[in-house]
């Protein structure tokens, strides 16, 4: 029999089922039971993150409130110190100078001596003119008498007129030479009294220009020294022409008002910023206007008792010229300045910020004085606005009092709780 093919059967597919343990069962259902749950919380949450982050709390700014009153419109100037007095000493009379009679730097009285010149050649000419008064003297003496002889013996005509108006007119003439002597006497003795040099005013004397030995007075005053009264001291400073017309225009409109002669208050600043601590007051105010600065001349005066400030110092004047009535001073950086005019940051009841344009008058003691632009009650924002740059455009902000440096800070905020410990 011929050998039978072996038969191709299709193959079969079998499926080939796996038993689970019923408790991994239950596991596996749970898991992702809680994943399809988290899926839908995380779509859901989504808004819900985002309505909470729009209810953060508003940023907090430093305002202070606006409250309008009379502030003093105060002009720092440079200036000069100069003394109130100064005197020169000088030799009225020629002679060899022997003696200095005070010490260099020191303060003197008013004819307190202070040099001493050779006084022998004065001494002697007084000598000569006290002699030539006791000469014509002694001549009015005889001269009277002759004249009195001859008075009643003209009467009996004992004598002739000629001869007694001759007596009369030798005793005038002898009354005339008496007079002269006396004033050569005189002359001789203020000359004498040169001799010693004197303090002509009270003041602190520098150094001697001359030495002993010299010569002087000789052909013309030789200058021996110089006397300075630095109590009170004078300080001479000038302002432009301009803002002084701009100052009395603005008092003349009524928008300003003078400070009065007794308000003429004046502070010296010293070179290192700090303030003299003796306040001044003007003197004068020049009315003329220098022709190559176009500046005007003021002089103050200020009280010098401990000798601090010294002639030729340069300072600064702070001057108190007029005030500004329902004006308002703002902290400096409060107010922003640029080339299209002032402006602040107004907030208002709401929280929201708004620019608002100002007019600044000047500064006083570190503020801004602002003369237009605000109302009472107003808050300005003076602190906080690099919270604002770090915010979208329009968010409201917390307005909270704004306290300078150095003034007392508020309390700290309490510290948060730490976490208690996992069981």
């Amino acid at each position: 029999m011929p050998a039978l093919s072996p038969i191709k059967s299709a193959p079969v597919s079998r499926t080939r089922f796996v038993s689970i343990p019923p408790n991994h069962l239950l596991r596996g259902l749970s898991v992702l039971a809680l994943a399809v749950v988290l899926s839908a919380c995380g779509k859901s949450e989504a808004p819900a993150a985002a309505a909470a982050g729009g209810g953060m709390p508003a940023p907090e700014v430093g305002v202070i409130t606006v409250v309008p009153g009379d502030v003093g419109l105060v002009t720092e100037l440079p200036g000069r110190l100069e003394a109130s007095r100064v005197a020169q000493v000088r030799a009225r009379a020629a002679g060899i100078l022997q003696e200095r009679l005070f010490r260099e730097g020191s303060d003197v009285k008013a004819g307190q001596p202070l040099f001493r010149i050779d006084a022998a050649p004065y001494a002697a000419a007084l000598q000569s003119a006290q002699a030539g008064l006791a000469r014509s003297q002694a001549n009015l003496t005889q001269a009277t008498a002759l004249a009195e002889r001859y008075a009643p013996l003209v009467k009996e005509n004992a004598i002739s007129q000629q001869e007694y108006a001759s007596a009369v007119a030798a005793q005038k003439q002898a009354e005339a030479d008496v007079a002269a002597g006396r004033a050569s006497v005189q002359t001789a003795n203020i000359t004498l009294g040169y001799a010693r040099v004197t303090a002509p005013i009270s003041g602190r004397i520098g150094r001697s220009l001359v030495t002993e030995g010299a010569l002087v007075g000789q052909g013309e005053a030789t200058q021996l020294a110089v006397i300075q009264q630095i109590n009170p001291m004078y300080v001479n400073f000038t302002q432009s022409a301009a803002e002084v017309y701009q100052l009395r225009k603005a008092m003349d409109s009524g928008q300003l008002k003078g400070a009065g002669a007794q308000a003429a208050a004046v502070e010296v600043v010293m070179e290192d910023g700090s303030v003299y601590e003796q306040p001044g007051r003007l003197l004068f105010s020049d009315l003329t206007v220098d022709s190559t600065t176009g500046q005007v001349t003021l002089r103050a005066e200020v009280p010098n008792p401990k000798g601090t400030l010294l002639p030729g110092l340069y300072v600064r004047v702070r001057l108190e010229q007029a005030k500004a009535g329902n004006a308002i001073t703002l902290p400096q950086q409060a107010v922003t300045r640029s080339a299209q005019g002032d402006t602040v940051s107004v907030v208002d009841a709401e929280g929201k910020v708004a620019k608002r344009s100002v007019k600044v008058g000047g500064q006083q003691n570190g503020r801004w004085v602002i003369l237009d632009g605000l109302q009472a009650g107003e808050q300005v924002m003076v602190d906080g606005f690099q919270k604002l740059q770090m915010m979208p455009p329009g968010t409201p902000v917390k307005a909270v009092p704004w306290q300078a440096p150095g003034s007392a800070a508020s309390a700290p905020a309490a510290a948060a709780p730490a976490p208690a410990a996992a069981k």
